[in-house]
């Protein structure tokens, strides 16, 4: 600490700061509540009142193009449903608690029967709950064994580092996609990337436009979300002579079963929902960069289809093309970091 600070008065000040941002984030997370709940109040209503809320997909159809269209994304088929369930299952809106974020009541909504709904989110305030612990505590059946025992919920200590950055930094909460969705953020890799992948992703997505053999740019931080758990594939082309697409994930880290599991689910989400039955395959390309090592995995070539393995081999950039544009990058961040020391 510099010598006319003392270390009290700025303690003060951070105190000062870090309060006034979680007034912050407590302030736009009880907006973003408190307008999904209108705005699925308004959807019931359109459709015709509770009794019939359940009918008029077309209705959730056109307003999620025309909302997606005027505020971006956020408003998906997928969204405006739970925001329309949220509702009825909190018809008043008194019975929102605001100390929950919108992806605590996501989970919430999925639990039929009210008493026990209130039951998970009284005990989700009380100990300060994230979304993982909620989902952990709802999975293993906590209410019943609550009533079956006749005893008291027990605390969970087993809080982890990101879980409680989560439950009280302000600036890691800002970053949850929904909330950036609702502010109408850019969610994209500057938000959720570090800077060297930020880098390697730009530089790669130009190079492989370039190559010139038959990639067409469909997407980048494409998210999926399964069970309110997002994930983020690093760029999406489709490929016009291949006749399919290609989703590419990279990772600054060695080559690990976790980073190999993650890109074939983004290969097996596009194939099983994405895809038309005129698309082959999709390629799903790792690409594991690490100090000392450099790792292509092609982690969807069909050894048993000659043509289509034929095609890919023509197509798709070779080892060496990609291991020289991601290297050539890496000297380029890295020459820059020291420069700025």
């Amino acid at each position: 600490m510099f010598e006319i600070i003392s270390e009290n008065f700025y303690k003060n000040i951070k105190e000062i700061i870090n309060e006034s941002r979680k007034h912050v984030v407590t302030y736009v997370n009880k907006t973003m509540l408190f307008t999904y709940w209108n705005i699925g109040k308004k959807i019931v209503e359109e459709q015709g009142g509770k009794s019939k809320s359940k009918y008029g997909d077309k209705l959730i159809s056109e307003l999620s193009k025309q909302m997606t269209f005027d505020f971006g994304k956020g408003f998906d088929e997928r969204n405006l449903r739970k925001i329309r369930q949220f509702y009825l299952m909190y018809p008043i809106w008194d019975s929102v608690r605001p100390e929950l974020s919108w992806t605590h009541y996501r989970t919430l909504i999925r639990i039929e029967e009210k008493h026990i709904r209130e039951f998970y989110m009284e005990e989700a305030i009380k100990g300060n709950w994230s979304v993982r612990q909620l989902e952990r505590q709802i999975a293993t059946c906590a209410y019943s064994r609550v009533i079956a025992n006749h005893c008291k919920l027990q605390k969970i200590d087993d809080v982890d580092e990101v879980t409680a950055a989560i439950n009280y930094e302000p600036n890691m909460i800002i970053k949850d996609p929904y909330m950036l969705e609702f502010l109408g953020l850019d969610n994209k890799a500057k938000y959720l990337e570090k800077e060297l992948e930020e880098a390697l992703i730009n530089h790669l997505e130009k190079f492989i436009l370039e190559l010139g053999r038959g990639f067409c740019f469909v997407a980048r931080q494409k998210r999926l979300t399964f069970d309110n758990s997002h994930y983020f594939i690093d760029l999406v082309f489709y490929n016009s002579i291949l006749k399919c697409y290609v989703v590419i994930d990279l990772k600054t880290d060695k080559l690990s079963h976790e980073a190999l599991g993650q890109i074939d689910l983004y290969r097996n989400y596009y194939d099983q929902e994405v895809k038309t039955s005129e698309d082959g395959p999709t390629i799903g390309l790792l690409l594991v960069t690490g100090q000392d090592s450099f790792i292509a995995k092609y982690s969807s070539v069909y050894k048993d289809q000659n043509i289509f393995v034929s095609k890919y081999m023509t197509c798709m950039p070779t080892e060496e093309e990609l291991k020289k544009v991601v290297e050539e990058e890496r000297k380029i961040i890295e020459d820059y970091k020291i420069s700025i020391k």
